[in-house]
């Protein structure tokens, strides 16, 4: 009776050991989910695609030749490459030619990149998109604005490139994202809307997302990248402007259409909005890692893809993704950059799990025609229209 005494209670203490441990692995599962290297098949088959190979080529090489073009592209359908060449010149100073190698600066495809890290998050259980962005970085003064605002451009916040400038002394000559919150909290621009009234696109957005996602997850927004997402993608040739090496092999310079070379200056600091630098091989793993649900759910890129502002009728904003064509099978989930040089298209077509990448480090316009390239893959009956223009 007595050795009873003491067996109980040491009975009950080693359960609730064994039921507290569960507890914490189940929700250590339920709230972390590692992204899975998505499934792909690098070989382009050139007899299955042999007439969108050859219509993708007539396309890019007239443009090329008609000196509308310099860049790297890489086309897909679902896991499979259909098409993937470059065009032209790496560094046109020293005849350093591209090729599918090459690493460009995305400018705004990047905030493709950081909806999806915040996504992440989300996903891990760590962030609420309805949380209010002041209750995450202390002092922020706008005290209304949540993360579903930023993700969907409808915070109303003014465009740091406009107002840090006049706040910026001359021997701050790299502004950071911590910087511009600085600015921010110590003198207030004025906002352009209320938070909700409408879609306003706006870089400060995505700079913020970036200083949210290092707050929520204790790492730096490079580190969280490379980690979360990079790495266990395979993206292996993939970095931020503050953890590239200029002088890497591979790296591209930007110019002006007449090769002039664009310097660098004090926004190039601040990342979230721009500053992710990759190949277009990377960006394939990353459509198709979303294509095969091997990086968020299903029902997160739902909403990552809805349309988060109704008043705007022909195109449409989600949370980090442009679209068109939003009530049709034909939907279209995309986003362009244009910064420094650079202008880049990353665009997917969701019925028939279309990729389309064209990355250019000159700034030539036909990037964005993007509507020419589905008319070549869909052959000679289809009519390519072209869409309202969205350069950014």
């Amino acid at each position: 009776m007595n050795a009873l005494k003491y067996i109980i209670p040491l009975l009950i203490f080693s359960f609730l050991i064994v039921n507290c441990n569960e507890t914490e692995g189940s929700e250590k599962k339920s709230n972390y989910n590692t992204p899975e290297k998505p499934v792909v098949q690098s070989k382009i088959d050139s007899v299955k695609y042999k007439a969108e190979i050859y219509r993708l080529d007539t396309l890019f090489t007239k443009l090329y030749k008609a000196d509308a073009f310099n860049g790297n592209v890489l086309i897909a359908k679902g896991k499979n490459i259909i098409y993937q060449k470059s065009f032209g010149y790496g560094i046109k100073e020293k005849n350093v030619l591209l090729n599918d190698s090459s690493i460009f600066q995305l400018a705004s495809v990047s905030k493709v990149i950081t909806g999806v890290a915040t996504l992440l998050l989300y996903e891990q259980g760590k962030l609420k998109l309805e949380t209010k962005v002041s209750d995450i970085l202390a002092d922020f003064p706008y005290k209304d604005v949540t993360v579903k605002h930023l993700l969907s451009h409808r915070s109303g916040l003014p465009n740091y490139t406009y107002f840090c400038g006049e706040f910026l002394s001359d021997s701050i000559c790299s502004l950071s994202n911590q910087n511009m919150l600085d600015i921010m909290i110590k003198y207030k621009s004025k906002a352009y809307l209320n938070p909700g009234l409408r879609f306003n696109y706006c870089n400060t957005n995505y700079a913020l997302l970036a200083l949210i996602v290092e707050k929520i997850s204790q790492k730096s927004y490079a580190t969280f990248l490379k980690e979360e997402l990079f790495k266990p993608l395979g993206m292996n040739h993939s970095y931020t402007a503050l953890n590239i090496d200029s002088t890497k092999e591979y790296i591209t310079r930007g110019y002006t259409m007449k090769y002039g070379c664009v310097a660098n200056d004090r926004y190039d600091g601040v990342v979230g909005d721009k500053g992710i630098y990759t190949t277009t091989y990377d960006l394939f793993l990353l459509s198709t890692a979303l294509y095969q649900h091997k990086l968020l759910a299903n029902t997160t890129q739902e909403l990552a893809f809805s349309p988060h502002s109704k008043e705007v009728k022909t195109h449409n904003y989600g949370y980090g993704w442009r679209m068109r064509n939003m009530n049709d099978s034909a939907k279209e989930v995309f986003h362009n950059g244009w910064w420094h040089g650079y202008r880049t298209s990353f665009h997917r077509r969701l019925k028939d799990s279309l990729t389309v990448i064209v990355l250019s480090n000159r700034l030539n316009k036909s990037v964005y025609s993007t509507w020419r390239i589905y008319a070549a893959i869909d052959g000679p009956k289809a009519f390519g229209t072209k869409p309202v223009s969205d350069e950014e």
